[in-house]
């Protein structure tokens, strides 16, 4: 059975795990599907990972630490957002995490993001995940 509190999204991209791990990694590619936000990190476990942009005209500065990275297999991360109205606390912070499979000529990217409040908080960002994961795939292969 799946946890109610854990928001999930999946999308097969025709492009590779290499060039999709790109999309996963590299700012200029992230800033394309992921609502704008400009991302700074070294990619290296235990290293801070921000996100900078604006949403519905708030500027924000999201924040996490980089947790696992298995290029082109498996990339996880702590998130948290001063939009989401909670405390900057550990206890609020989320996991997200992508998983690249290969499948036929492309990759199955999964992502998942626990620690969400109530079925409908991870309903809705699964919707924002789906959304996220339609936007690289329309970037890698547009």
């Amino acid at each position: 059975m799946t946890d109610p509190v854990v928001a999930q999204a999946e999308v097969v991209i025709h492009a590779s795990p290499a060039r999709v791990w790109q999309a996963l990694t590299e700012p200029d590619l992230i800033e394309k599907y992921l609502f704008g936000a400009h991302v700074e990190t070294d990619w290296q476990p235990g290293s801070p990972i921000v996100y900078r942009g604006e949403w519905q005209g708030q500027a924000y500065e999201d924040k996490g630490v980089v947790l696992e990275v298995q290029p082109e297999k498996r990339l996880a991360s702590t998130y948290w957002s001063p939009l989401s109205g909670v405390p900057d606390e550990p206890a609020y912070y989320k996991t997200v995490t992508y998983e690249l499979a290969p499948e036929g000529e492309g990759t199955r990217v999964s992502v998942t993001q626990d620690n969400n409040a109530s079925p409908e908080e991870a309903e809705s960002s699964s919707q924002n995940w789906r959304t996220v994961l339609e936007g690289m795939k329309a970037v890698l292969e547009g």
